[in-house]
């Protein structure tokens, strides 16, 4: 054995104990893959039986007691099916795309602070990572497009490389507003800066009327801050009014039109990962994370149960935006977000900057003073 090592026994053996951190880690990270797995399940149940109600239907209920079951028929019906793949694609890069997308998706929970305690990897710079991740998300879409061989999928893919390249400028913006109020890049100090309830969410300070006058403007900022956060999250994800890469009318179904079988169905989990993950960072940045409206909880149960029924809630308005908002034009969807968003993230970036330097410092001050 090396003396250098710092070792543990089990079943009468010496390990060291990286091999103990290393089991660790990998159990953390199968139970994450099975919760998200079971998650989505339901969640696109959820999602089918929202957009059936406000249309007057009952939406899958054959499968299983009120339909339980049919996110998983449906799971065992795409693995059984064959894969076909096109005679001109590239059959590499046509297999790899969905993997891409699938993989990417799945490593960008990593950071995630579910709870207090509750991560994988508790990293201080945490958004960065996010960023990285998600800014190579959309290869796997483009290469998928190109890879068909087809004219379909091909603008389908362009129209995604636009969108998102478009979308997470805003996102960035946005995000810099919160890492300005809290000064950190790691996630679980952002939700640790929101502790003290709900009127000290980001999302809602406008209503924590203890710090008036001096709360009113970072208030409005982090209130609309919310709200483009929100809908860049559906531009970013694809999701409708903004879902012009998959648009039926004119593309067929866009880049994933040539697949099946199991390609696409992973392609539509990353896609479905992606959205639930705009549904964890929204309620992290500005709902106060895994703590509860009335106050701070660092209980991990209660915390992990707390954040789940937010993200939840946020999903629950995704669903309902499918619903009842029809689709945008793509010019429309260009437009908003660099005539809109973009010069509205800027401006929210340099009143939060400003409240940070002048008029935080001067309201301890007083506070103290007092």
């Amino acid at each position: 054995m090396n003396p250098n090592l710092d070792y543990i026994t089990w079943f009468g053996i010496d390990w060291p104990v990286e091999v103990e951190w290393a089991l660790v880690k990998t159990g953390q990270i199968l139970a994450i893959m099975i919760y998200l797995l079971l998650t989505l399940a339901f969640i696109l149940l959820f999602d089918r039986k929202v957009w059936a109600a406000v249309q007057m239907r009952k939406g899958p209920n054959v499968v299983g007691p009120f339909g339980l079951l049919q996110s998983f028929a449906d799971f065992f019906k795409f693995v059984f099916k064959e894969i076909v793949i096109p005679a001109g694609a590239n059959k590499t890069v046509f297999i790899l795309a969905p993997l891409m997308t699938f993989v990417l998706a799945f490593i960008a929970w990593a950071v995630i602070p579910f709870a207090n305690g509750v991560v994988i990897a508790d990293l201080n710079i945490g958004i960065m990572y996010l960023f990285a991740i998600s800014s190579l998300g959309v290869y796997g879409i483009i290469m998928g497009g190109w890879a068909s061989n087809s004219k379909y999928p091909f603008l389908g893919g362009l129209r995604s490389a636009a969108q998102m390249v478009s979308y997470e400028v805003s996102i960035g913006f946005v995000i810099i507003t919160v890492l300005l109020l809290v000064g950190s890049l790691n996630l679980g100090d952002i939700v640790e800066n929101q502790r003290d309830g709900i009127w000290m969410w980001h999302g809602f300070r406008l209503f924590n009327f203890a710090e008036f006058p001096s709360n009113l403007i970072v208030g409005i900022t982090m209130f609309t801050m919310l709200g483009v956060f929100f809908v860049s999250a559906l531009a970013e994800t694809n999701r409708p009014p903004f879902d012009l890469p998959e648009a039926e009318s004119e593309l067929v179904a866009g880049y994933q039109v040539e697949y099946s079988s199991t390609p696409y169905l992973l392609f539509m989990i990353g896609e479905y990962l992606s959205i639930v993950l705009m549904c964890a960072l929204t309620s992290i940045l500005f709902l106060g994370g895994w703590h509860a409206p009335w106050g701070p909880v660092d209980h991990p149960v209660i915390g992990f149960i707390v954040l789940g029924v937010k993200m939840w809630g946020v999903f629950f308005l995704f669903a309902m935006v499918k619903a009842i908002v029809p689709r945008y034009r793509y010019d429309q969807l260009m437009r908003l977000g660099w005539k809109i968003f973009l010069p509205t993230s800027l401006v929210a970036v340099v009143v939060i900057g400003y409240y940070v330097t002048f008029v935080a410092p001067r309201a301890a001050e007083i506070v103290a003073g007092g």
